[in-house]
């Protein structure tokens, strides 16, 4: 009896201790935890303060126990999130346990004014795991401020390497073929918001739209895009970053991007500003003829990291515009094409790199992808009482792959910075080459005509009619008109 009771005290001591979780823990780099997202997004805007939580769940799919040496807000107590794991909340935990197989629920709550404009339109931070010497880092946004947000659901994050997946939005479709944007609220878009095919997105004046970074608009082919600003209240394009220091700071977002047109629904722009992205303006024909040009008109594009204007086999009117300080060229017209640029001002003055590109480039070629040849494309371009001028002695080049009487550029009572050879009177007439326009200040991106500027009264009056009556600002040119998109105006200058 004794010997049995012997027996049956071990056998329980020996299940008990099978029961009980191996307190071993591996220091494996090898071995992780897992995320069941990256991302977490606070999709809910709120009209007055409130909060909202989600879940993540830390998943141990490992034969091994685990330990998370930390779990941390990067920002951590200045965080809007807070976390709580295992029913205790905070911003930072350490040594949390993980056994093999096992998961972890993690609470993260975030509080927000989204009626305080001094919020940025994403509040972001990160929360960071630290297992066995790996980072494994979950995202967190959730939105700022009352605004229109256009959002999609995966994809918003860079990778390793800081490169964007982009996923599009539609903001048109088959069944809202004409959409409206209205200046109520702003548009924040995150990734890249689309104009579908047979769909009209119109932009009123005074409208704003803000891009998160690497985010953009694009117009997909037969899609498009009215922007109706005004003087005294333009359409704004810029990215979602809207500290000081962010005010001229370019590469902030991606592009707009406009396809090629069906017949009689052009691209339209007048009265907008577009500024501190990749690109401004990309006019592409991509898939079909292009049956209808874009009118881009009294239209500021400036400090774009790469171009203003970048448009390839298309046809376009600019008129009353300025284009300034952008990385590689204000306006590359490539690819073929036909151009009309009116009063329009080129000024490229860009300090934040070494730029090797002109402010003004053409070419009439492209590659096909398929055979590896290339093809010479119509080309046609004429400048008149416009400005070209820049930082370089040379701010206009060309790269023709045949120049035919398909292939013609014509500039005309114009301002121009070259050192090419321009005294073909058929191609530059009337022009002032190689004097500082002697703009306002450059610095500041002011590029109204001081009182000694050359660009003064030498304006063809023929080109001044209608709406190039009237300058960016809305001041008459009268009989006299300067080149470029502002005319010298004596009082605005005293001011």
């Amino acid at each position: 009896m004794r010997k049995l009771l012997v027996i049956i005290l071990l056998s329980i001591t020996v299940i008990a201790v099978s029961c009980r979780k191996n307190k071993t823990f591996s220091n494996d780099t090898s071995r992780n935890i897992e995320l069941s997202s990256d991302t977490l997004t606070f999709d809910t805007v709120f009209t007055c303060v409130g909060s909202a939580t989600r879940i993540l769940m830390v998943y141990n799919n490992t034969d091994d126990n685990l330990k998370i040496s930390s779990i941390r807000l990067e920002q951590g107590s200045s965080s809007p999130y807070s976390v709580n794991v295992d029913g205790a909340s905070g911003t930072t935990f350490q040594d949390v346990e993980i056994y093999a197989h096992d998961s972890l629920y993690v609470f993260v709550k975030v509080t927000i004014d989204p009626t305080d404009e001094n919020n940025p339109f994403f509040v972001e931070d990160r929360l960071l795991f630290n297992t066995n010497g790996n980072q494994t880092v979950a995202h967190l946004t959730a939105y700022g401020q009352n605004a229109h947000y256009i959002i999609g659901n995966i994809g918003i994050f860079p990778d390793s390497e800081g490169h964007y997946t982009n996923y599009y939005t539609p903001v048109t479709d088959s069944v809202n073929k004409d959409v409206h944007w209205t200046a109520e609220k702003p548009y924040v878009i995150y990734n890249v918001a689309l104009i579908d095919s047979e769909g009209t997105l119109t932009i009123e004046a005074g409208t704003r739209v803000y891009f998160h970074g690497g985010s953009g608009l694009w117009a997909w082919s037969e899609g498009q895009l009215i922007v109706d600003g005004t003087a005294e209240n333009p359409v704004i394009f810029q990215g979602d970053r809207l500290e000081d220091f962010y005010a001229d700071e370019p590469g902030q977002w991606d592009r707009i991007w406009l396809m090629e047109a069906r017949e009689g629904h052009g691209h339209s722009i007048n009265h907008a500003i577009i500024k501190n992205g990749f690109i401004g303006l990309q006019l592409q024909r991509m898939l079909k003829d292009n049956m209808a040009q874009a009118d881009i008109t009294n239209t500021i594009i400036e400090n774009h990291t790469g171009m203003g204007i970048y448009t390839n086999c298309y046809t376009a009117n600019v008129w009353n515009v300025l284009i300034d300080n952008c990385g590689y060229y204000c306006a590359a017209l490539t690819g073929g094409g036909n151009y009309l640029f009116r009063h329009t001002t080129l000024a490229n003055f860009w300090t934040n790199s070494a730029r090797q590109t002109p402010a003004l480039y053409f070419d009439n070629y492209y590659t096909d992808p398929t055979d590896g040849n290339t093809y010479a494309m119509p080309f046609n371009c004429e400048l008149a009482n416009s400005i070209v001028y820049g930082n370089h002695s040379n701010e206009f080049d060309t790269d023709f792959y045949e120049q035919s009487s398909d292939t013609t550029y014509r500039f005309s009572h114009c301002l121009l910075g070259i050192t090419r050879p321009h005294s073909d009177e058929s191609m530059y007439e009337a022009c002032v080459f190689n004097e500082k326009p002697k703009f306002v200040n450059t610095e500041e991106f002011d590029y109204h005509l001081d009182t000694l500027s050359p660009a003064i009264g030498i304006g063809n009056p023929a080109i001044s009619t209608g709406i190039l009556r009237f300058d960016l600002d809305g001041v008459d040119r009268g009989d006299n008109p300067d080149a470029g998109a502002y005319q010298y105006y004596y009082s605005r200058i005293i001011l």
